[in-house]
């Protein structure tokens, strides 16, 4: 188990570094002064400069990469001297020092994604921080509503194969899977939204948390969450009852099974205590993977409901070219991918025994 978790962590970090750096030389090669992004219609050579020295901006590229490494690291050094970008602030870095040579000091900290450009000054970490759990939610319910639904639906349609209701299943299914998010948003968001509003009592947008009609206190707002994770749901729900029909099928075929039956166990008990736990596999690789795609693809879900995600703040950050959180959210997301999977790994050995870490 140990030497699995040493493995899973020395991939974790080269995947990391090879992200960090790639979406480093991918943005800084973009069109732009990232300084006169910050200061926007307020800049002037004085201002400019000052913003190029406090950020690294006016460094080469191969410095400035170095610094953004230092930034995201959680063990980092940092000079003493405050003219130097990486002097410890209190203000950019949460750290615990470990030791100090001469002007260096070296120490473990969260990870500082720097600054955002449009939001005065605000930490990237906080614009993540406020935007993040509200996607969390919202994949979680979508990934509930497919997995419930599916492996019903899964179940029945392997029961029933080739019959009408088999094919009714496997029909809606494909369909689910053919059409983009984005448009299952608009429709859903216009028939129960709007046409129907009267009937559902449903908004066509708004978000998790939202204040009163006064402004004043913020109210958690349930029903808002209906629309955007049944939509963000159904290209996994489709996927789900596929899998778990095809895997249910292939599992009731196998010779244990049969030995069960010839044992007198009831067709309800055998897939019960049997044939559903051995068919789950390819479904939980599955779900693992969409819930981590759902986390960085909500994008269109989001915005078309206006639901203040993660998704949604990568749109904004995209039109006002604010690379801080874009680069601060694809990190992110690509560590979510790699917990996944390792949690993904564990769940294996628990389905299967026959499956070992190692």
């Amino acid at each position: 188990m140990i030497s699995y978790f040493l493995n899973k962590t020395f991939y974790a970090l080269l995947t990391l570094f090879g992200v960090v750096t790639v979406i480093f030389f991918l943005f800084n090669v973009l069109p732009g002064d990232p300084a006169q992004m910050m200061l926007g219609q307020n800049e002037d050579s004085e201002q400019l400069a000052i913003v190029k020295q406090k950020y690294g901006f006016d460094k080469p590229i191969s410095i400035q990469y170095l610094y953004y490494l230092n930034d995201v690291s959680p063990l980092s050094l940092h000079s003493t001297s405050r003219d130097d970008y990486t002097y410890l602030s209190p203000n950019k870095y949460a750290a615990v020092t470990l030791f100090s040579v001469g002007n260096t000091t070296a120490v473990l900290k969260l990870p500082y994604l720097r600054e955002s450009f449009t939001k005065q000054g605000k930490k990237v970490s906080q614009v993540l921080a406020e935007t993040l759990p509200n996607t969390f939610v919202l994949a979680v319910s979508a990934i509930i509503i497919a997995l419930i639904l599916g492996i019903v639906l899964g179940v029945v349609s392997a029961l029933y194969k080739n019959t009408v209701l088999d094919k009714i299943i496997q029909i809606t299914s494909t369909i689910g899977m053919s059409v983009p998010s984005f448009f299952s948003a608009i429709i859903f968001a216009w028939v129960f939204g709007f046409v129907l509003h009267k009937y559902t009592n449903l908004e066509m947008t708004g978000s998790l948390l939202e204040l009163d009609d006064f402004g004043e206190t913020i109210h958690i707002k349930w029903k808002n969450l209906i629309l955007p994770a049944i939509v963000l749901g159904i290209r996994p729900l489709a996927v789900v009852i596929q899998l778990m029909r095809n895997s249910l099928l292939e599992v009731l075929n196998q010779d244990y099974i049969r030995t069960a039956r010839a044992k007198g166990l009831s067709e309800y008990q055998i897939i019960r205590k049997h044939a559903i736990k051995n068919a789950m596999n390819p479904v939980v690789t599955a779900i693992s993977g969409w819930f981590a795609s759902m986390l960085a693809g909500a994008v269109f879900v989001e915005y078309i409901f206006g639901w203040n995600g993660l998704g949604k703040e990568i749109v904004n950050a995209l039109n006002t070219l604010d690379l801080p959180v874009i680069m601060g959210a694809v990190l992110i997301i690509a560590l979510l991918f790699i917990i996944i999977n390792i949690f993904v790994d564990i769940i294996y050995a628990w389905l299967d025994p026959k499956v070992k870490l190692q």
